[in-house]
């Protein structure tokens, strides 16, 4: 094992190359481009025995990918923000064909207005495709994932691609001290892709490649795609146990961070997580019983490990760093579907924060743990609460009166 600084993009590279994946389908999007030249670059120099191919556009990108995985292959891939929705309708078509393929999105928001930092409201468009999700926090969680994303997709009773995601410049361009495994320890725990899926075995040929089957079979297929992510949940513990074995790093559904005590909660997911567990300790040096639940595993939802998390707390907090316009943050609503029914369920405050790759301070961070003892006393607090500092307020609205509109309040 070898310490490098690396970057998030540069971790992902190294989980593929680690993984000693067969073909590698790509196109170059900011802020993911770096992975796919590191990738070229080893193809090149022959460090990775791969085939490394760019395309026209996502879209085809994303199709070689699904063929290339059912011809057997090790595929690996990337995009990001309006790259992952280019590609879109293949989501769908490759998680219907019940092929493993790991691909990588290192997301940003989206268009209109652009941005080139992040959000999440790309990946979770995607939520419903059929892949499973995993989000990452850290530059070492990202290369642990892809290699537990392969072990994951490529198991016979699973056989779902899997999205491993980081966030765009706040992790991508980030670079943090990482452990690379030797190649021989890897494969301890992800051994050689041996094909073992419909389209390889040669049988049920109407799950994989007929055109139109009707409505009665589409209903049964995609059951059967639910019951496989439902099934992914146990197997994602399973398998997070024997890599902990091997490598001494702890990967579960969620991560708690001080919650033996904790009273009011954030949750939150990905790098900002970072940011938020500061907040925590910052109060904790205070008296106050705070704490986090870190959401890793996005889809299957892990319903179950988060209402155990978020037993009997006063008051929880859910950060989305998204929004879906006419509802509000999409976890949240997805944290209070969990909890739905609970006798020891807390109050719940959503807070939408970091769009756009916005930073969220650390004032605005422990100005939620105020909301949550109003909350917890049985105040109103207002859902969801937009994190926005007077500062950025002034800013925004100089700019609206360079452009001859008026602010709002």
């Amino acid at each position: 094992m070898t310490r490098q600084l690396l970057t998030g993009n540069a971790a992902a590279a190294w989980g593929a190359r680690l993984a000693d994946v067969d073909y590698i389908p790509a196109f170059p999007i900011t802020p993911q481009t770096e992975i796919v030249e590191l990738l070229s670059r080893w193809v090149a120099e022959r460090d990775l025995g791969g085939r490394f191919v760019t395309f026209d556009s996502e879209h085809s990108m994303l199709t070689a990918a699904g063929a290339a995985a059912a011809t057997g292959a090790r595929v690996f891939t990337a995009t990001s923000s309006q790259g992952l929705l280019y590609g879109f309708e293949m989501l769908y078509t490759i998680a219907g064909w019940r092929v493993p393929l790991v691909l990588v999105n290192v997301s940003r928001g989206l268009s209109s207005p652009i941005t080139l930092e992040a959000d999440h409201n790309d990946v979770l468009a995607a939520r419903d495709s059929g892949f499973v999700q995993i989000h990452t926090e850290t530059c070492q969680e990202v290369l642990d994932s892809v290699l537990m994303a392969y072990r994951l997709a490529e198991s016979d009773d699973i056989k779902l691609p899997v999205i491993v995601n980081l966030d765009g410049f706040t992790l991508s361009f980030t670079r943090e001290p990482v452990d690379v495994p030797e190649p021989e320890r890897v494969r301890e725990f992800l051994p050689s892709y041996e094909p073992n899926h419909a389209f390889i075995r040669g049988d049920q040929p109407m799950a994989q490649g007929t055109a139109v089957l009707g409505g009665f079979a589409y209903s049964y297929f995609r059951y059967q795609l639910h019951l496989a992510q439902r099934h992914a949940l146990e197997v994602i513990e399973l398998q997070a146990k024997e890599f902990e074995g091997l490598f001494g790093r702890s990967y579960g559904l969620v991560e708690s961070f001080q919650m033996d005590d904790a009273e009011y909660v954030l949750v939150m997911s990905n790098a900002f997580a970072t940011k938020g567990k500061a907040a925590v300790q910052r109060l904790r040096d205070r008296g106050v019983k705070a704490g986090l639940v870190r959401l890793r595993v996005l889809r299957p939802f892990p319903s179950e490990a988060i209402a155990a998390s978020l037993a009997g707390r006063k008051a929880v907090a859910v950060v989305d760093q998204n929004l879906s316009p006419g509802i509000g943050g999409i976890t949240f609503q997805e944290v209070a579907s969990a909890l739905y029914g609970a006798n020891d369920r807390p109050a719940l405050v959503s807070v939408v924060g970091g769009l756009g790759g916005k930073n969220i301070s650390d004032p605005e961070l422990e100005s939620i743990f105020k909301d949550l003892e109003r909350a917890a006393s049985g105040d109103s607090v207002p859902s969801p609460r937009l994190l926005y500092t007077r500062a950025e307020k002034v800013s925004m609205d100089k700019l609206l009166s360079i452009a001859g509109k008026e602010g709002s309040s």
